[in-house]
C-alpha cells in the first residue's frame, strides 16, 4: 500500500469516526483544523471529506441587523421538521484584543442542544475582510460531508460579502425594510452575488413591499448565473411567514444545480478559488507563478494539492 492510500485510508477512517461521535467529535476535529490546518492528519481528513459530500451548502448575507440569526433560527426549524440535520458555521466580527469571536453563536441562535441533528459553530474573522473566517472552507467542506444542508453566516459588513459565493452553493441576501439596504444592494455590486433575496420583516407591509420593488428593479440590471433568474421573497421570520417558501426556494436552486453537472462543476471552480487564494496569501504572486497551473481534475482534492505545493515552494 502507497502512501497516498494510507494517507486516504486514514482520512476516511477519521471521518468515519466523527461522524459517529456525535458533536463532541466533531467540535475536537474542528478545533484540530484550527490547531493544526496544515498538518498531515487535518489534510487527510479535509481530502476525505472534500471526496464525499452530501450536504447542500447554503450562505446567508446581508447587512448588520437585518434579522439573519433570526431567519436561521426559522429555517433550522423548518429543515427539522423536514428530517434534515444541519450544521451551522457563524462568522461573527472579532475582539481586537482575544482574536475570539465578539457574538457568539448561541447568544443569537436558539437551538436545542439535546438534538444531536443541530451543530452550531462560530468563527471569529479577524482580520479577513471577505466577510468569511480563514477558515471557513475546511469547516465547511468537514461538515458538508457529515449534514444534509450546510449553513453559513457571514459577518455583515457590506460589499465584502461577495466572498460568499466561493463557498455556498445557494447564497441569500437579506435586505430590511426602510433600511437603506436595497440601496446598499445596488450601489455596492452585490446585484449580481445572491441566487435568492429576502425583504426580512416583511410585517413592515408598505416599507417591505418598497423594499422588493427596488430589489428587482436592481436584479434586472444585473447579469444572471446562467438560466438561473433571482428570486425576491418576503419573509417574516418572527411571524413565522414566508419561512417555508423559502425551504422551498432553496430546494429549487438545489434541483437546478443537479442538472447538467451545474454542482460539480460549480465546486471545482470554488476548489481552485480557495487554492490559488491560499496559494497567494502564503506565497505572494511570485510563488503563485511559480507554482504554476492550478486546474484540478474533477473531484481532486485542493488539500493534498496544496499540501504539496507548499512542500515545494517552502
Amino acid at each position: 500500500m502507497g502512501e497516498g492510500d494510507r494517507d486516504r485510508d486514514r482520512g476516511e477512517g477519521r471521518l468515519a469516526a466523527i461522524a459517529g461521535g456525535g458533536k463532541v467529535a466533531l467540535a475536537r476535529a474542528l478545533a484540530a483544523l484550527e490547531t493544526d490546518p496544515d498538518g498531515p492528519d487535518a489534510v487527510a481528513l479535509l481530502s476525505a471529506a472534500h471526496g464525499a459530500p452530501r450536504a447542500h451548502v447554503v450562505g446567508i448575507t446581508g447587512p448588520p441587523g437585518v434579522g439573519k440569526s433570526t431567519l436561521i433560527n426559522g429555517l433550522i426549524a423548518q429543515w427539522r421538521a423536514r428530517g434534515r440535520t444541519v450544521g451551522v458555521i457563524a462568522v461573527d466580527p472579532s475582539s481586537r484584543r482575544s482574536g475570539g469571536a465578539l457574538l457568539g453563536d448561541r447568544t443569537r441562535l436558539t437551538v436545542d442542544p439535546e438534538d444531536r441533528g443541530v451543530f452550531v459553530r462560530s468563527m471569529a474573522a479577524r482580520d479577513h475582510l471577505g466577510g468569511l473566517a480563514a477558515l471557513t472552507v475546511a469547516g465547511m467542506v468537514l461538515m458538508r460531508a457529515l449534514f444534509d444542508v450546510v449553513l453559513i453566516e457571514t459577518v455583515g459588513v457590506g460589499q465584502s460579502e461577495t466572498e460568499v459565493v466561493r463557498v455556498a452553493d445557494t447564497v441569500i441576501f437579506c435586505v430590511q425594510p426602510g433600511s437603506g439596504d436595497s440601496l446598499q444592494f445596488m450601489k455596492a455590486g452585490i446585484a449580481e452575488i445572491p441566487h435568492l433575496v429576502v425583504v426580512t420583516k416583511a410585517d413592515m407591509e408598505h416599507q417591505a413591499r418598497r423594499a422588493r420593488s427596488d430589489v428587482e428593479g436592481a436584479l434586472s440590471l444585473a447579469e444572471c448565473e446562467g438560466d438561473w433568474a433571482p428570486k425576491v421573497l418576503m419573509v417574516s421570520a418572527r411571524a413565522r411567514q414566508g419561512v417555508e417558501a423559502l425551504v422551498e426556494a432553496v430546494d429549487g436552486h438545489a434541483a437546478h444545480l443537479a442538472q447538467d453537472g451545474r454542482l460539480a462543476a460549480a465546486r471545482d471552480q470554488q476548489a481552485e478559488d480557495w487554492l490559488e487564494a491560499s496559494l497567494r496569501e502564503r506565497f505572494g504572486r511570485e510563488g503563485l507563478r511559480k507554482a504554476g497551473p492550478l486546474a484540478l481534475a474533477p473531484g481532486e482534492s485542493p488539500f493534498d494539492r496544496l499540501a504539496v505545493l507548499a512542500r515545494d515552494l517552502g
